[in-house]
């Protein structure tokens, strides 16, 4: 038999990791109220710093795609937290990590063995031309684009957009092309869907504070105006991770340009790279239990780019501009908290 690749054996991990955080499919209620008294948003950091040890875990290069696919598999456990449903929010918890909606609800209405039969086939080809694929591709303005976490459905369109980056290194050299990447991101999102929830998640490991202060500077500071401007993004998260010198190394994180527009028309994506490899429960708990530990330094994170400030803030959008008998579940676990205050 053939290794299964490395982004293969993370979907196990992963999916073990969020399962295992909302017991009987229940997620926990995120929002709180803060000592200012107001309504907020609590991140599960434990989950993220899990999450984020997993490609440290697997020496998973920055090409496989996997160190900034723990950022997305975190955000769309956030956003179900908050109450948007499984089939809604992209990446899912289970294969196939892009499946519309309908066609969900369409699999959930056939008879028994007939759901069955159909769900096994959906769940084994991720490239189903149209129905089910690993990865999303929306089209902006002048060209398809891959976001990274997604709200959608038929019935509404794109809800909600976060585009994720992740750097671990070479901060001058590569900071400049994430963030130019960025601006022309957002406008040819933003002049589509003008209502979506536009957000923009980076990654960035704590030590450009002792290696490269100013450029750390210079890029919170940029990330901080990215979420200020109007045909930008709505909001802006910066994600710092401290993690061990040992636990990787260097060479295993060069970036590399991104070209960010994708070719017309959907690409056929080989199953070995997206179905979750068949690891015995045990092997994985084993695993999970001595994972490389990460880190987020949540209190010097700029409060602006705060991973709280930001999921409040899509959330909060997501429901002011839609009406009051859509994503019942997200208002009213949202009330829930406000109502006891």
């Amino acid at each position: 038999m053939t290794k299964p690749s490395t982004k293969t054996e993370a979907w196990a991990f992963f999916d073990h990791i969020v399962a295992g955080k909302a017991s009987g499919g229940v997620h926990s209620n995120p929002w709180v109220i803060g000592l200012d008294g107001q309504l907020c948003f609590e991140p599960d950091y434990e989950t993220l710093e899990l999450l984020l040890g997993v490609p440290l875990h697997l020496k998973a290069t920055t090409q496989s795609g996997v160190p900034a696919l723990a950022l997305d598999v975190w955000l769309s456990y956030e956003l179900r937290r908050a109450g948007f449903e499984l089939d809604q929010v992209w990446p899912r918890p289970k294969n196939p990590r892009i499946l519309p909606a309908a066609v969900a609800a369409l699999i959930k209405s056939l008879p028994s063995k007939l759901r069955i039969e159909v769900a096994d086939r959906v769940a084994k080809n991720t490239s189903i031309s149209g129905v089910t694929s690993s990865s999303a591709a929306i089209l902006g303005k002048n060209y398809l684009k891959q976001v990274d976490v997604i709200v959608t459905d038929w019935a509404t369109g794109p809800e909600l957009l976060v585009s994720t980056k992740r750097m671990d290194s070479s901060y001058g050299k590569n900071a400049p092309n994430r963030i130019e990447e960025s601006y022309g991101d957002a406008k040819n999102l933003r002049l589509r869907h003008p209502l979506a929830a536009l957000g923009f998640v980076f990654g960035l490991r704590s030590d450009i504070l002792q290696k490269e202060p100013k450029t750390a500077d210079w890029l919170f500071d940029l990330l901080v105006k990215l979420g200020r401007e109007d045909d930008a993004y709505h909001s802006t998260c910066l994600v710092l991770m401290e993690y061990s010198g040992d636990s990787v190394s260097p060479e295993q994180y060069i970036e590399e340009p991104e070209a960010g527009i994708l070719k017309p028309g959907p690409e056929a994506e080989s199953d070995e790279d997206v179905i979750p490899a068949s690891i015995p429960d045990s092997t994985i708990e084993k695993d999970i239990a001595h994972l490389p530990k990460v880190k987020i330094l949540k209190d010097t994170i700029p409060a602006e780019l705060s991973p709280g400030r930001f999921l409040a803030a899509m959330v909060t959008r997501v429901l002011s501009i839609t009406p009051v008998n859509m994503h019942e579940e997200a208002r009213s676990r949202r009330a829930s908290i406000s109502s006891t205050s």
